[in-house]
């Protein structure tokens, strides 16, 4: 094992692809700290400026998608696949890959298809109960594929499944600081029941809305909540909330920087059903409503999220009807200890540890020729 491990990685334009891309990387770089790594990903995604800012090269492709609305513009889309194929192949040419791994998204269709006829072994994560349209088409030339979700033999062939959970944010597992102390950072009481609403890094409306349309209902519940509003309705929101309209038992504000102790604060999690974020759940064992984005592919987050309602490990709550219903929903829950109890024990049985350990593991067990 003398010879220098070289590994391409291809995918992103989420962040539900690029952090698991990134936490693949650095459990490789733990285990093998000479080792090579370069990213591939889409010119003009997030990952261009995410995975530089985690210490990786990364070599952008001009893919994009199809529009299915405008299907004319398909022409250009066509040229975009032909010209990242070749830029593929001169990207492989020059770094010798030994492995290829993606994890999803437009840039890590023609870098594996590149890398499957070169002979090079190819290792795919799928990080939705639902695959994506890009790991279903690379299912056939890859060689192992590393899933989160039981029942994957849907899409893929069985002999290839690995499951092995999705990578998360060792932040959110590892936070210092007791349910106190959490609470106490938002400027909350130590000692109240805590609802986290979050919508994700952009927001959501119906989400914000649950809370906005009720205020009468957030001061006469005697629990506290912290609302992630998203960096996109914050103003607007701020703004609504001015003069004495906000109850003094609700925090505001566009962004978390620490997850892990806004996780440690709440009793109990409001969320979209992103992949990365449910996997954070059921590790961390939070009680946790779920309502799935409706502007996402293949309506995948309600697959996600019915994976967990179906085993008595989550709420559900359909986007449509959150305005009207989210809210008490929760303030119900989180007064009900019971069912809080129930929820934790359900949830924390669907995680799974060490997963950018294991997934590192069948990568470099492929790079190094034992499948």
């Amino acid at each position: 094992m003398d010879k220098e491990l070289r590994v391409i990685i291809s995918g992103g334009g989420t962040g539900g692809h690029i952090f698991p891309a990134v936490s693949i990387a650095n459990a490789i770089k733990a285990k093998y700290p000479e080792a090579k790594i370069l990213f591939v990903g889409a010119q003009g995604r997030m990952e261009m400026q995410r995975v530089p800012a985690a210490g990786y090269e990364i070599k952008g492709l001009p893919i994009c998608g199809f529009d299915r609305k405008h299907l004319f513009k398909n022409f250009a889309v066509l040229y975009k696949i032909w010209k990242s194929q070749r830029m593929a192949k001169r990207i492989i040419r020059d770094f010798k890959p030994m492995v290829a791994v993606g994890v999803g998204g437009y840039a890590s269709g023609p870098t594996l298809n590149v890398c499957a006829n070169k002979g090079i072994p190819c290792l795919i994560q799928e990080q939705n109960s639902y695959a994506g349209v890009t790991n279903k088409l690379l299912a056939k030339k890859a060689d192992k594929i590393c899933v989160a979700y039981d029942g994957m033999e849907r899409f893929f062939p069985v002999e290839k499944i690995i499951k092995t959970g999705n990578p998360v944010r060792q932040n959110v597992l590892e936070s210092p600081m007791s349910q106190a102390e959490a609470r106490q950072s938002f400027g909350l009481e130590p000692d109240r029941k805590t609802i986290l609403f979050i919508g994700g890094s952009l927001g959501a409306r119906n989400i914000n809305n649950s809370i906005l349309q009720h205020l009468d209902m957030v001061k006469e519940s005697d629990v506290q909540i912290i609302l992630q509003t998203g960096k996109v309705y914050h103003k607007a929101i701020c703004e609504q909330l001015e003069g004495n309209k906000k109850p003094a038992l609700l925090h505001v504000t566009d962004f978390i920087s620490d997850m892990g102790a806004a996780y440690k604060a709440a009793d109990l999690v409001v969320s979209r059903a992103g992949a990365s974020s449910i996997s954070e759940f059921c590790l961390i064992g939070k009680p946790v409503i779920l309502v799935p984005s409706p502007n996402v592919a293949e309506d995948h987050q309600t697959q996600n999220a019915m994976a967990l309602v179906n085993r008595n490990a989550a709420i559900f709550v359909k986007d449509s009807e959150a305005t009207d219903v989210l809210l008490k929903t929760a303030i119900n829950a989180v007064c009900d200890d019971e069912k809080l109890t129930s929820l934790e024990a359900n949830i924390k049985q669907m995680g799974l540890q060490n997963s950018a350990d294991t997934i590192a593991d069948e990568v470099v067990a492929l790079a190094w020729g034992k499948k």
